[in-house]
């Protein structure tokens, strides 16, 4: 507890009200049945109405509370990268350093496999696979842990080179020291700082991404993230035309925009940290 308290201390200013402003998102996903007072599917009042007291950021052409829908759309976009983070962070990780220590025909084909997936073009490729694989929460996350893996694992791979040259690695595998015991005590321990900064990093990424294929009409219709919200709003006619933009249109992208540049100070906070060390 206090070499958290002694990390969180050495946060410059930017990055302490970052990471306030993503704990107050994640306390509205998780808090959403209690702060708002509407259900998120449901007509509740008058459609097209500006916020007001009782809906605080209006209602859409259906009367669906807008708080309502943003706050459980909150949900979508944290559930979106703490799953693709996870498997893609995590996984390509794990690939990275495994191939980084053993090298050989291993390590050649693994890179050639990062080179190729780095210079696709990512979101053509990621609506087509959408498209394909049909719109659900899952399969969403599969194709942007398709498109994401590659950079954790070329990254670890090349901090393993280095560590791995340490006399205390050379030590431990010249007395018999297996390559997952290696990873598990000495190379994991290590390398978590750089690992979850990418996985920080993704998960910012991967929020964008799944609001990108939402908008465009590729996401799961029954979510109700916030790209699936700004879908709803521009398919609305003439919606630039009217004062309804301003808040059916407005506030679902301020809110995304905020929970990704948390996790871009964020990122960036902890990118500075690891420079200095």
């Amino acid at each position: 507890m206090k070499k958290l308290k002694d990390k969180l201390a050495g946060l410059s200013l930017v990055g302490k009200l970052a990471l306030a402003l993503l704990l107050l998102l994640v306390a509205m996903a998780i808090l959403a049945p209690l702060i708002s007072p509407f259900p998120p599917d449901q007509s509740s009042g008058p459609a097209l109405a500006p916020p007001s007291r009782t809906h605080y950021l209006g209602t859409n052409d259906l009367g669906i509370d807008l708080w309502a829908m943003i706050c459980y759309g909150a949900r979508v976009s944290l559930t979106i990268g703490l799953g693709t983070a996870l498997l893609a962070g995590l996984g390509g990780a794990l690939l990275g350093m495994v191939s980084g220590y053993k090298g050989g025909l291993l390590d050649s084909l693994l890179m050639r496999l990062i080179d190729i997936t780095l210079a696709l073009p990512s979101l053509p490729v990621m609506i087509i696979l959408s498209a394909f694989f049909g719109p659900s929460l899952g399969h969403i996350i599969l194709v942007l842990v398709a498109f994401s893996w590659a950079g954790p694992a070329r990254t670890l791979r090349s901090a393993t080179l280095s560590l791995k040259e340490q006399p205390y690695i050379r030590l431990a595998a010249h007395y018999g020291a297996k390559t997952p015991y290696l990873i598990k005590k000495h190379f994991l321990p290590e390398l978590f700082p750089l690992m979850a900064v990418s996985m920080i990093r993704l998960s910012g990424r991967a929020i964008v991404a799944e609001a990108s294929l939402a908008f465009l009409g590729l996401g799961d219709p029954t979510s109700g993230s916030w790209g699936l919200i700004l879908n709803q709003a521009t398919r609305f006619p003439g919606i630039y035309l009217t004062p309804y933009w301003t808040w059916w249109i407005l506030y679902p992208w301020l809110f995304l925009s905020l929970l990704v540049s948390s996790l871009a100070f964020l990122t960036r906070e902890f990118e500075d940290a690891l420079g200095k060390r």
